[in-house]
Order: C-alpha cells, then sequence, then structure tokens
C-alpha cells in the first residue's frame, strides 16, 4: 500500500469535495438544489473509485496526475484560465437556482448527466491506454507514443473527454448561464492542445509522423 500517496490523494480529494460544494451550495443558499447534488455524486464517486483502481494497479500513473504545477507561462495562463471558469461557472449556476433566472427542465439534468458519465468512461479508456499522461505539458524520462485505440482515431481523446465532461456540467445544474460561461473552456483547450503540441514535436520521438498519420486532434473530421 503505498501510504504517503493515498493520503496525498485523499487529501486532494476531500479539498475539492468541499471547494465545489461551496462554490454551489453557498451561491444557491440552500442545500435543496438536488441538480448540485446529482452533479457531486456523478463527479466524485466515480474518481474515488478511480482514485482507489490507480492506486492499486497504478500508482505511478496516480502520481504523475496529482503533479499539476505548470512549469511554461502559457500553460500557467491556461490553468488559471480555466480555474476561473469554473469558479464563475459553478457560482452562476448556485445564483441561477436561488433567483430563478433561466432553469432548464428535470430531463435536461438526467441526460447530462448520462453524458457526463460517458465523458468519464471516455477518460477512464485513455488513463487506460496511456500510463504516461501527466496533467502538466511535459515529456518524461523513456515516455513511449502512443497511437493505438483511442489514439488512432484523434491525437487528444483526453480533451475530448472533458470537453464532454465540462460542457455537461453546467446541463446538469440546469444552468444556461453556466453553459455559456463554460463555453470559454473550447479557445483554453485549443490554445493547450497547440501548445503542447510544439512541446511534444520536438521531444517525444516519433511525434511529428504521428501527427501526420493521425490529422484530427480533437474531433475526429472536423479538427
Amino acid at each position: 500500500m503505498h501510504t504517503g500517496l493515498f493520503t496525498k490523494a485523499l487529501i486532494r480529494y476531500l479539498f475539492g469535495v468541499l471547494i465545489v460544494g461551496i462554490l454551489i451550495f453557498l451561491p444557491a443558499g440552500t442545500f435543496a438544489f438536488w441538480q448540485g447534488w446529482l452533479l457531486m455524486g456523478i463527479l466524485f464517486v466515480p474518481m474515488f473509485i478511480a482514485g482507489c483502481v490507480m492506486i492499486k494497479r497504478d500508482p505511478g500513473l496516480l502520481e504523475r496526475r496529482l503533479n499539476a504545477r505548470e512549469e511554461q507561462g502559457a500553460q500557467k495562463l491556461v490553468v488559471l484560465s480555466s480555474a476561473l471558469m469554473f469558479v464563475l461557472s459553478f457560482v452562476a449556476a448556485g445564483l441561477n437556482f436561488r433567483f430563478r433566472w433561466l432553469l432548464l427542465p428535470p430531463w435536461v439534468s438526467w441526460l447530462s448527466a448520462l453524458l457526463f458519465l460517458s465523458g468519464y468512461g471516455l477518460y477512464a479508456e485513455v488513463l487506460r491506454e496511456n500510463t504516461w499522461l501527466s496533467r502538466t505539458v511535459e515529456v518524461s524520462k523513456n515516455q513511449k507514443l502512443i497511437d493505438t485505440g483511442l489514439y488512432g482515431l484523434v491525437r487528444h481523446p483526453m480533451y475530448l473527454s472533458t470537453l464532454l465532461l465540462f460542457l455537461s456540467m453546467p446541463l446538469v445544474l440546469a444552468s444556461p448561464v453556466s453553459f455559456a460561461i463554460m463555453l470559454f473552456y473550447i479557445p483554453i483547450i485549443c490554445a493547450r492542445i497547440l501548445n503542447e503540441e510544439r512541446v511534444l514535436k520536438t521531444q517525444l520521438t516519433g511525434y511529428e509522423d504521428y501527427m501526420r498519420k493521425v490529422k484530427y486532434r480533437l474531433l475526429p473530421f472536423i479538427w
């Protein structure tokens, strides 16, 4: 048992639960925001299960996922922009519920929850296929190029999964205002991808040939 890694992961996990809960329920002014509980459930229950699986089967992957400190200036800006986007989106969802600005019907929340879980499934498959995944733009020692499975369809399937996850979250919360805010994730992630590919092209052996083989970055037949 990797006790130190487990403790580190658990602290990060509980901190995430606390922060997201505050950002959703405090602006809502009540714990009766059922869409908030729905999102908390589909977000943090699978996350806990995935963490337990990783610490048992691939602790190195979990360690890389926890090391989220970016060194590049451009990527630090991407991380800060994403954090601000999430804060504004969650707060807007709580306020939207509290003041009844424009609430989507319940079926939208449930359908979006299924879409969110589909994104989680895609994310899990990406982690299974690529044990080198890090939350920072970097090339690890002895890292190998992955060009099969989902990586044979698009060059960045992890970002495709996050696109599904992040765009479905505000809909789970029944907030069109939050969805409009979360749309800023599209230019944010496109900028990150372009920067990441410049790094990988120069530091990861075979990546330039891989770019010619797999033409699409994020969405098949689109980009």
